[in-house]
């Protein structure tokens, strides 16, 4: 088949989003806390080094570039690991915004998280006070990796109509529904619903503090950094084809629109990663929500960064596939993984309806350009 033959493949790089300074090596920042993960990576080994090496990788406190390398060195290497660590993360920084919050018994800094927040129809999760405590009592959807974390963070309705944010113990009381996940892409990471039990919970958050918070959309770019790691991936395969048949002018056409795309991406979160760490949005303690024209320049830094980021994935897979044709889908099940996870991955980019968001924030505003 076209394109079968595969080349050396070569030691994993951590990803950069800021250019080394010159004379240096190239290895801008601290080290990749991943990088000694073994290969093939898996889940839980990424889960464990995230809850024992976190240390400060929060958005907002002067290292955000340093965070979002940091999920974009994993994604490279596995999108499905960098797609359990980054609710973990984002769980973590919440807490720290949220302050001093009374976690349920046998929770702690060992604990790894998650954070259901999504919507659906059908959705019949609801929160009840049970004397110095609340309740959980209902099924949640979207609800990733259920089975394997000790805890999350879930935003639900209370009787009142208004919503808060708890955190739970999962386990006995809090347990995944058994349906089937379909997907190819991000098998190791179903997120069917969880059923809820009178499950004990205590509350971070009343109202839309989730919502209102400092750093709200600076998650979501956390999620983009991770689909420009797996488009990184894909990319680094073209390349190292390209190097070893050097002669062959389609494929360095192919390499050159990649790094095209690949530097207006980096560039973007670079650029996102610097406006987190100068907003002066505060953690530990920070429950006063942003002013409503702060969380309209995070929503719109967010939804700009993403959709560029989204779009260079979209044209990283087609890309990638012209140049290297069928062989490496069918015969190297680290590429036909990537390819089958980046799919998936991206599709928390809702398309045309996140272009149409965007355009309606700008609608509302002086041209910006």
């Amino acid at each position: 088949m076209p394109g079968s033959a595969r080349p050396v493949p070569q030691t994993p790089a951590a990803v950069r989003l800021r250019p080394a300074a010159a004379g240096t090596d190239g290895a801008a920042g601290p080290a990749d806390p991943f990088a000694a993960l073994a290969a093939p990576v898996s889940v839980d080994g990424a889960l464990r080094t995230a809850v024992e090496a976190a240390g400060d990788l929060r958005p907002g406190t002067g290292a955000t570039t340093t965070l979002w390398e940091a999920l974009a060195s994993l994604a490279a290497r596995d999108l499905a690991a960098a797609r359990a660590v980054e609710p973990h993360l984002d769980a973590l920084a919440i807490l720290d915004q949220a302050g001093d919050v009374p976690l349920p018994a046998g929770l702690g800094a060992g604990s790894s998280w998650g954070v259901f927040a999504a919507e659906g129809p059908g959705a019949t999760l609801t929160a009840r006070p049970d004397g110095d405590g609340w309740t959980l009592d209902g099924e949640k959807p979207w609800c990733s990796l259920a089975d394997r974390l000790d805890a999350a963070l879930v935003t639900a309705p209370t009787a009142d109509g208004e919503r808060g944010l708890f955190a739970v113990r999962l386990g006995d009381h809090a347990r995944p529904v058994d349906r089937p996940w379909s997907a190819r892409g991000l098998a190791e990471i179903p997120s069917t619903p969880v059923q809820f039990d009178a499950a004990t919970a205590t509350r971070v958050a009343d109202g839309s503090w989730y919502l209102d918070r400092p750093g709200f959309w600076w998650g979501g770019i956390g999620v983009a950094a991770c689909w420009y790691g797996g488009a990184v991936g894909l990319a680094r395969r073209v390349h190292a084809q390209a190097a070893a048949r050097p002669d062959d002018r389609l494929l360095a056409m192919h390499l050159g629109a990649l790094d095209e795309r690949l530097h207006a991406a980096r560039t973007c979160l670079a650029d996102a990663a610097a406006q987190v760490d100068a907003s002066g949005a505060a953690t530990g303690g920070g429950r006063d929500p942003e002013p409503a024209d702060a969380r309209a320049v995070g929503r719109l830094l967010s939804r700009r960064v993403r959709a560029v980021v989204a779009r260079t994935c979209e044209d990283t897979l087609r890309i990638a596939a012209h140049a290297l044709g069928p062989g490496p889908l069918t015969q190297e099940p680290e590429h036909a993984k990537r390819v089958a996870d980046l799919e998936v991955y991206v599709r928390q980019q809702h398309a045309e309806r996140d272009d149409a968001s965007l355009g309606a924030l700008l609608a509302g505003q002086d041209a910006p350009w």
